[in-house]
């Protein structure tokens, strides 16, 4: 034990072995729960902090997070930090991901940040803690040493962490409630269910996790199955479901119980140990049940509790090998419906990434496109022209600046420029004015950042995106096919399927990618994607092809995914890779989808006009 002041950050394990802090709100939320012990239940509902978060609930005392609609589960952890840290000051630091939103970086990276901001360092170097990333201060920039590439950081200000102060315990798991003396015992509930879930909790013990798999023991011989209540839906072998609060059981009385209970009366007395189960009012251990009788007892009493209307916590593979012991599983949802949380665990619903097999026959190419591939090589960018010559179409020179910030620098525009990498051929006390969108900038920032980009003549204004001339960009050589399949997508029952398979290889990077001369990889490939064959969905399509021709859909660069660096990724236009489900936010149903991707080409300067400058 430790007498301190701390705050309090709650975090997830993702797939890479990264604890993720959880927002300052719902790192709140879930410490109230906390503190309150074993009278809150021990189950957090995430979306009541973040609306976002709607399909994620918390068991504490396994500490892990389920995902209602995948069935995934992840460790959470509760960590201390200094109250005079980043997170006890609101202070959090972000990087912008390749889709231009903001992520905020691990806990431990954004504390080193924002000591070394207070400090006044110019930059500071994340080598000393594993990331080969260099922060700048001077241009809020994050330079990978590797690859030399840039992204935008920013500090922002949030809530506080939840503070606490006292004894802080070394465990962090719950229902230790830091600061606080323990909470004396709560009346147990006297209904025949919450005394069978209180005593399987009870021979648990506090050190065994339900969500853990444990060994079981030999399968008896083959009993008969214990006669089930009338009364509720059958549930298929296998499958625990469990529904509902458990008060309605109270009224039920006796008949009922009697008939649900037979399952664990019968695997106490055929699998525990001598001296456990053998004396008046001893309690059945967890671990000496066989996955039999578990199972069993998990469907008996989830038919007793089964309630319409009630959202589902799918768990995988309750019916084969999983991390997950089924039976175990059934067992956390009859204690998570104790604590008055509804829950069902059962069968997750599919994934269906392709389509029924489709043979040549069946393809058909899509009317007013021509051809069904479209190849690309490596287009390099026009020449001959200077950069201040290409910038001087799109501006105009401001003799009297107005009193703001160059958002490229972050200087006054009525001070030079603080661009301080290789200088361009240009004042840096100079001022232009973009002629379509009419921000203002530094001259010499603006030649600086088209000389950082693809410099193919086109510039896109930093502040809102507004795009001048043809945007083009560094997707490597590959081939793109598309043509119509004979099946529909779910809410597209009308039509048939636009499917595109994009095919790239892995080769060298040209000058125009972040390490000329290097190697890159092309995982995934080919990359199934799918469209309604709609009036709207061809419009994509040939939208698309458009900017495919200009590069536009995959670049080389740093997977967000598996962190790999110099493969190709995709670049900030989502494409659907999933045909019959939508479990990954990468399939359908999705109702604004179409609209959404025609918002992401315009991003690019790809639009309706486009189509007619391609004929041209």
């Amino acid at each position: 034990m430790l007498l301190a002041s701390a705050v309090v950050v709650w975090e997830w394990l993702n797939e890479h072995g990264r604890w993720r802090p959880y927002s300052p709100a719902v790192s709140h939320h879930i410490e109230a729960v906390a503190r309150a012990g074993p009278r809150a239940g021990g189950s957090v509902v995430l979306g009541q902090a973040d609306s976002r978060l709607a399909p994620y609930i918390i068991d504490l005392q396994s500490m892990h997070q389920f995902r209602q609609d995948t069935g995934t589960i992840r460790p959470v952890r509760r960590s201390y930090y200094d109250p005079s840290s980043a997170p006890g000051k609101g202070v959090v630091w972000e990087w912008e991901n390749d889709s231009g939103t903001w992520t905020p970086y691990d806990m431990d990276v954004g504390i080193t940040i924002q000591r070394a901001y207070e400090k006044q360092h110019p930059w500071v170097d994340l080598s000393a803690i594993g990331f080969c990333y260099v922060i700048d201060f001077a241009t809020m920039g994050q330079i990978n040493r590797q690859t030399q590439r840039k992204r935008r950081v920013r500090r922002r200000l949030d809530m506080v962490y939840p503070l606490v102060s006292g004894t802080l315990p070394k465990s962090q798991s719950w229902p230790a409630s830091p600061g606080a003396a323990a909470a004396p015992p709560v009346p147990a509930c006297t209904c025949p269910q919450c005394l069978l879930v209180m005593s399987v909790k009870a021979a648990a013990g506090p050190g065994t996790s339900t969500l853990q798999p444990r060994k079981a023991a030999p399968a008896p011989p083959a009993t008969p199955k214990p006669p089930l209540p009338a009364a509720g839906p059958k549930a298929p072998d296998g499958v625990a479901v469990v529904r509902g609060s458990l008060k309605p059981l109270a009224a039920q009385g006796g008949r009922r119980q009697a008939a649900s209970t037979p399952a664990l009366s019968s695997a106490s007395a055929s699998s525990s140990p001598p001296g456990v189960g053998s004396g008046k009012g001893s309690r059945p251990s967890v671990g000496t049940l066989n996955r039999s009788h578990l199972q069993r007892l998990a469907i008996a009493q989830s038919r007793v509790l089964i309630a319409s209307g009630v959202p589902t916590v799918p768990v995988k593979n309750l019916t084969g090998s999983s991390p997950v012991n089924p039976a175990l599983a059934g067992i956390t949802g009859i204690l998570m419906s104790a604590a008055g949380l509804p829950v069902c665990l059962t069968r997750p619903p599919k994934l269906v990434l392709h389509p029924p097999p489709v043979s040549k026959s069946e393809i058909q190419s899509i009317p007013g496109i021509s051809h069904s591939c479209r190849k690309t090589t490596k287009k390099q960018a026009k020449k001959g022209k200077t950069p201040e010559e290409v910038l001087k179409k799109y501006l105009q020179k401001v003799r009297h600046p107005p009193d703001e910030d160059c958002t490229i620098c972050m200087e006054r525009l009525s001070a030079p420029s603080g661009y301080k990498g290789p200088q361009p051929a240009v004042k840096p006390d100079l001022v232009g004015k973009l002629v379509k969108c009419s921000h203002v900038f530094h001259l010499h920032c603006l030649v600086a950042m088209y000389n950082n980009g693809n410099k193919d003549g086109s510039l896109q204004c930093p502040t809102c995106k507004t795009i001048y001339g043809v945007k083009t960009g560094t997707q490597p050589p590959g081939k793109m096919e598309y043509h119509i399949i004979p099946h529909a997508l779910p809410g597209h029952a009308d039509c048939k399927t636009i499917r595109i398979i994009y095919n790239i290889p892995p080769g060298v990077q040209g000058p125009e990618h972040p390490n000329p001369g290097k190697s890159f990889t092309a995982r995934g490939f080919p990359r199934h994607c799918y469209l309604p064959d709609s009036e709207k969905g061809r419009k994509v399509l040939k939208l698309l092809l458009v900017a495919w021709d200009r590069r536009l859909i995959f670049a080389i660069g740093t997977s967000s995914t598996t962190g790999e660096s110099d493969t190709v990724i995709w670049n900030e236009i989502h494409h659907k890779t999933e045909f019959g489900s939508n479990l990954t936010g990468h399939g359908y149903p999705d109702i604004n989808y179409l609209d959404n991707v025609l918002a992401e080409l315009a991003a690019q300067g790809i639009t309706e006009e486009s189509l007619a400058q391609e004929k041209d």
